[in-house]
């Protein structure tokens, strides 16, 4: 992929520049933790965006996407804001820099390409953003701390391509280490790296190429959910639960004749999950990667039964994961359709992807994607 984008810099721009490259994302566990005050648990994958950058000596950037064939430029104001939306990625960046740093960015010229997989949940978009910002850093030596150039990527979300994302996948593009999942405090913003070098395993995603409308009303029903519980908790004898991360389950209990059954449901998931996640940390410290496992088939069951996020796809995948011996398996993100994540033992490996492969195509007309991953480096230069 380097060679194909030095190619095209040099067509488009007669010169070279430096290369940079940021990480997709896969989440082992910890799903809808994350408004919840809780805990997820990223790492930075295999597959991610990698673009070549020069300083041009003007006021703009030029800029040309090898995957799409497509060059624009654009200045610095908020009115040079281009149509292209992929371009719009950088702009943001380039935006969320001046308003936060107050630093002037200079024009240059870019080249960029990705390997992440569209629209399967491992954040291409994160992978852009860090890419460009830790790249801008670098090149114009701001001295940025690599916190906020996360927050540059989540904000140029928020502001400037209208999704009201968290903070986890332009975390995990920019601290990314190789062999190590990351659990983050989505209420502090610590975090810690943990260990995760399964030997004789392998980690893939099962793409179920499905996108039930998830819309914004189901997630936003949830969250209501979990609200509603912190409020009926602090107004019952539990007035120190801000977020449902602070709740226990015998709390839970306490309130559940003042709430609905579907509140109920939801919390208690939230809850097991946010536990789950501290679980898998102490399994993988002791590399026991079948606890690791079952955790996962737990939270699957949870964000199908209790937090009805699944469906029909990929809890047949969830499944046929169970019968084929593999070691974990769940769907990731956050639902309605998309991927399982699933931990495999390297001699069971073949013989899943062949079985789901068949199976799936049987039941829905169509295969799904398989997408091998290896937990790798963040933002880096090249």
């Amino acid at each position: 992929m380097q060679q194909e984008i030095k190619k095209h810099f040099v067509e488009h721009f007669q010169k070279e520049g430096q290369m940079y490259a940021s990480a997709g994302r896969i989440n082992l566990i910890g799903e809808h933790t994350d408004y919840n005050g809780g805990f997820v648990f990223p790492g930075a994958i295999d597959k991610g965006m990698i673009a070549m950058i020069s300083l041009n000596g003007t006021d703009k950037v030029r800029a040309y996407s090898v995957d799409l064939d497509d060059y624009t430029e654009f200045g610095f104001n908020e009115e040079d804001a281009p149509a292209q939306s992929w371009a719009r990625y950088i702009f943001g960046v380039c935006r969320e820099i001046i308003k936060r740093s107050g630093n002037v960015l200079k024009g240059f010229d870019t080249a960029f390409a990705g390997d992440v997989p569209l629209g399967a949940g491992m954040s291409s978009s994160a992978a852009l953003e860090s890419t460009y910002a830790f790249a801008l850093n670098d090149i114009f030596e701001l001295n940025i701390d690599k916190f906020e150039l996360a927050k540059i990527g989540q904000a140029t979300e928020h502001n400037y391509c209208g999704v009201k994302c968290g903070i986890m996948d332009q975390f995990a593009s920019i601290f990314g280490k190789e062999g190590h999942l990351m659990r983050l405090d989505c209420r502090s913003m610590e975090f810690e790296y943990f260990p995760f070098d399964p030997k004789g395993y392998k980690v893939v995603l099962l793409d179920s190429v499905v996108k039930h409308e998830l819309a914004s009303s189901a997630y936003n029903r949830r969250r209501e959910s979990c609200e509603n519980v912190c409020n009926v908790m602090r107004e019952n004898g539990y007035p120190k639960v801000e977020f449902l991360r602070d709740a226990n389950l015998d709390m839970l209990e306490a309130v559940k004749d003042k709430i609905t059954e579907e509140d109920y449901c939801r919390a208690k998931y939230v809850i097991e999950e946010v536990q789950r996640v501290l679980d898998v940390c102490d399994a993988l410290n002791a590399g026991d990667y079948e606890t690791v496992g079952e955790k996962m088939y737990q939270t699957h069951a949870g964000m199908s039964k209790l937090y009805e996020v699944s469906c029909q796809e990929l809890d047949f995948l969830n499944d046929i994961a169970r019968e084929c011996g593999v070691t974990g398996s769940r769907v990731m993100g956050g639902g309605f359709g998309g991927c399982t994540i699933n931990l495999v033992k390297e001699e069971l490996y073949e013989n899943f992807l062949n079985v789901a492969k068949v199976r799936f195509t049987e039941k829905f007309g169509h295969e799904p994607k398989i997408y091998p991953v290896v937990i790798s480096n963040g933002a880096r230069k090249l």
